[in-house]
Parts: structure tokens; C-alpha cells; sequence
């Protein structure tokens, strides 16, 4: 090799480093342990509320991973001439208060509105992106962790009759899962749900539960528009609108997580938009297949700092064997089968845990001076109403009634109107540090 040839190869980035192919597979590997336990209990937990038969679940679930794959290629390669992806090792999953909303449209006005609403909101997404940098100052912790609470404590009471359909099967599940996050480290650990999910069902064919298990060929394409045409209605569209502008603040910290990693300068303003850009073209696809919207996830960052491997051809390898898990029907329809008990356990975890993600995002909050708290206090009680009192909205005009029965929508909402009127005309706000002839806070005079 020239001198000149071995300087070039030394300034390669870790981040575009290739690998050869039996170094890269078993990384991909591992990649795809991480991110394979959210599109499954996703779509598990949406067909098993929507009450699908096991051959949709099947078409369901091989979908939401095809689309999986194809968004951790596009994020991982990048499409630079369409300015799309942000060339880093990011997967792309079904976010799961996205899955949350979208199971909440569906159960108040379809599934088919339901999928439109997620065509609606990726499309909003597209349109929205060149305002990103105003757009993004809406949604500080305040506002992302009163929404994120009100989705967890939602979906709560939506997932728990499933569990009560059979609660000794549920409650077994719920030993398991606890048991898998006990004892298992690294990667594995991130599968606990999944696992508990294998170990609940295992459960069920010990105690005499019969899988209902679909037929059909090794491989197969996945059924377009399974609900029917979409149905657009915006208003019932407003949770998962106020969820994709969320999704940019959220993009805008995975972002500088996941370039700090590999070793690249965050660089936000370049990268967030090319990330939200590739989001919202796979949600398209969700729309058009049934399934919620997608977000990019640094779910598997870990898995970088464990094995300091940071080439992102290794997510782009991942990205294919989650389209090749999609197309082999066999798996799809095994999982398919998961008794709904079973299923109800893996979602109240899922849900709780999305519930306190909430709250931690909440704890970054100065709730010192007392005016965060008041917000936060107001939010909550808007977005909490309509799910302990549904009833006090009966007698509203049906526009009223979907805007302010929704609990996450309402209080995502409060939560953006109230945060921006306490900042602009409300007390201003001194730090402790802060001296005497020290400027507030929030910048103002």
C-alpha cells in the first residue's frame, strides 16, 4: 500500500468506516436484538386492542419491520441529493407514545382515521421542517414531560382489561418480565419485554391455552391499507400533529447523543431536519400499511459504546435482516399468536415506563420559583379530565368534544399555550446565582 493510500484510509471517520462482512454481520446482529423488541410489542399491542385476526397481525407486523429496515438504511446511508438521513448509526422503530395516540384515535373514531391521522401528521412534518428552529423552542422538558405522562397513564387504562381478561397469565407475565430486567446486562437486558412476551406465552401452552396460529407460505408482501381507504379528520389527527413537532426536540438531543458517540460534531440545525425528513417518508409508509408513526431512535447507542464500534454500515446491515425478518412470514405469524394476556402485561410495562420517562423528563424542570409547577399543574389537569371524567365533554359540540376529550391532546396543548403565556407575561424568573443587578433568567429586561 502507498504512503498516500494509507493517509487516505487513516482519515476515514469511525463513523464511515466499512467493515468486512464477517466482522459486520454479527454486529448487525446485535443491532437488530436491540430495536426488534419495539416493532413487535408495538404491533402486538395494536393488533390485540383493534381485536385483528392473527393473518392481519401477521401482515401488520411485517410491515412495521420491513418499514423499520428501510429507515435504518435511509438514516444510516443517507440520501444526500434529497438531503435525507443523517448518515449516522441510528435505527428507526415505531415510538411508543406514537403507538399510544394512534391506538387512542383508532378507538375513538377508527382505525381508519386512525391512519390517516399518521398520513396527516408525516406530511405535516415535511411541511413544518424548514421552521425547525422556531418550532422546536415550544417543546422544552415542561411540555415534552406533561405529554409524555398523560400518554403513559393513558394507554394504562386502555392495555389494563386486557390484562384482566385472564389475570393470573397477566401477572405471570409481569414476574417474568420483571425477572429478565433483573438479571440480564447490556443488550439482552434491552429485550426484556420481548423475552417476557416468549415467557408468557410459554406460560400459556403449559397451562393448556391454545395459539392460534395462521397459514400460509415463507414469504410474503404485506397488505396495503388493511383498515380500509384512510379517513382524514383532522381534529382527530391533533395528538399525533402535536406529537410530530414534539418528535423534533426529542430528534434535536438523540441527535447530539448518537455524534458524540461516533465522534462527529453535533451539528443540529444540518442533521435534525435530515432525520425528521426521513421519519416522516417512512410514516407515510405507516399510513399506507396501518401502523403509527415511526421515529428515529438512539435506542442502540449503547450497543456503540459497548463494542466501540461506531461504522454505520453496521445499522445499514441491521436495517436488511429487519427486512428479511419482515418478509419470512413464519415469524410473523408465530408472534402473531401471542395470547392477549400476554400481551396486556408487555403493554402496561411498556406504558409505565413511558409514563416515568415523563416524570424524569419533568425532574429537569426548576420547579423552585413555583411558576413550571403551576404550569405543569394546570397541563395536567386539562389532559387528565377526559380520562378519569369522560363524561363532562358529552354535552360539547363534536368539534369540542375531540379536541378536549382527548386527554393527551388537551394537555399537550395546555401545555404549549400555557409555558409560552408564563414565559412572555408572567414574572420573571431569577436564578439563585444569579446577583443583584443580574439579568432574569429567561433572557427578558
Amino acid at each position: 500500500m502507498s504512503a498516500t493510500a494509507a493517509r487516505s484510509e487513516s482519515t476515514v471517520e469511525p463513523v464511515d468506516e466499512r467493515l468486512p462482512l464477517q466482522r459486520l454481520l454479527p454486529l448487525a446482529c446485535q443491532h437488530l436484538l436491540a430495536g426488534v423488541a419495539a416493532p413487535v410489542s408495538s404491533v402486538i399491542l395494536i393488533a390485540t386492542t383493534l381485536k385483528l385476526s392473527s393473518g392481519q397481525t401477521a401482515s401488520l407486523l411485517s410491515a412495521t419491520l420491513v418499514l423499520c429496515g428501510i429507515g435504518a438504511l435511509l438514516q444510516s446511508l443517507g440520501v444526500r441529493v434529497l438531503r435525507v438521513g443523517a448518515r449516522l448509526p441510528f435505527l428507526m422503530l415505531p415510538g411508543g407514545a406514537a403507538v399510544a395516540i394512534f391506538l387512542q384515535i383508532a378507538q375513538e373514531y377508527g382505525p381508519a382515521t386512525a391512519s390517516g391521522s399518521v398520513l396527516v401528521s408525516a406530511a405535516f412534518l415535511l411541511c413544518v421542517l424548514p421552521f425547525y428552529g422556531r418550532l422546536v423552542r415550544l417543546f422544552p422538558p415542561l411540555v415534552m414531560g406533561t405529554t409524555v405522562v398523560l400518554i403513559g397513564i393513558n394507554m394504562i387504562k386502555v392495555t389494563a382489561p386486557m390484562v384482566a381478561s385472564e389475570p393470573g397469565l397477566g401477572f405471570a407475565t409481569l414476574g417474568v418480565i420483571a425477572f429478565f430486567f433483573l438479571v440480564l446486562r447490556g443488550v439482552w437486558r434491552q429485550m426484556a419485554v420481548l423475552l417476557g412476551l416468549v415467557g408468557g406465552t410459554l406460560i400459556a401452552v403449559l397451562t393448556g391455552t391454545e395459539l392460534q396460529v395462521a397459514h400460509g407460505g415463507t414469504f410474503a408482501l404485506p397488505d396495503l391499507f388493511p383498515y380500509g381507504a384512510p379517513h382524514i379528520d383532522l381534529l382527530a389527527a391533533i395528538p399525533l400533529l402535536v406529537f410530530a413537532l414534539a418528535s423534533l426536540a426529542e430528534a434535536t438531543g438523540q441527535t447530539v447523543l448518537n455524534s458524540e458517540a461516533v465522534g462527529r460534531a453535533p451539528d443540529p440545525g444540518r442533521d435534525v431536519p435530515r432525520i425528521a425528513r426521513a421519519d416522516a417518508l417512512v410514516s407515510l409508509g405507516s399510513g399506507i400499511f396501518g401502523t403509527s408513526l415511526m421515529v428515529t431512535s438512539a435506542e442502540n447507542i449503547g450497543i456503540v459504546q459497548l463494542t466501540r464500534v461506531r461504522s454505520r454500515f453496521v445499522t445499514a446491515a441491521a436495517g436488511v435482516l429487519l427486512i428479511v425478518c419482515g418478509l419470512l412470514t413464519p415469524l410473523t405469524r408465530l408472534l402473531a399468536a401471542i395470547p392477549e394476556p400476554v400481551v396486556g402485561a408487555a403493554g402496561l410495562v411498556i406504558y409505565a415506563v413511558i409514563a416515568v420517562m415523563g416524570f424524569g423528563m419533568l425532574s429537569r424542570t426548576d420547579l423552585s420559583h413555583g411558576t413550571d409547577s403551576v404550569v405543569i399543574a394546570l397541563a395536567l389537569v386539562v389532559g387528565m379530565l377526559p380520562i378519569v371524567a369522560p363524561e363532562m365533554y358529552a354535552d360539547l359540540p363534536s368539534w369540542a368534544r375531540t379536541l378536549f376529550g382527548s386527554g393527551v391532546a388537551a394537555g399537550a396543548i395546555a401545555a404549549v399555550a400555557l409555558s409560552a403565556v408564563f414565559r412572555l407575561l408572567g414574572p420573571a424568573v431569577t436564578s439563585p446565582s444569579d446577583g443583584p443587578g443580574a439579568p432574569p433568567a429567561d433572557g427578558s429586561r
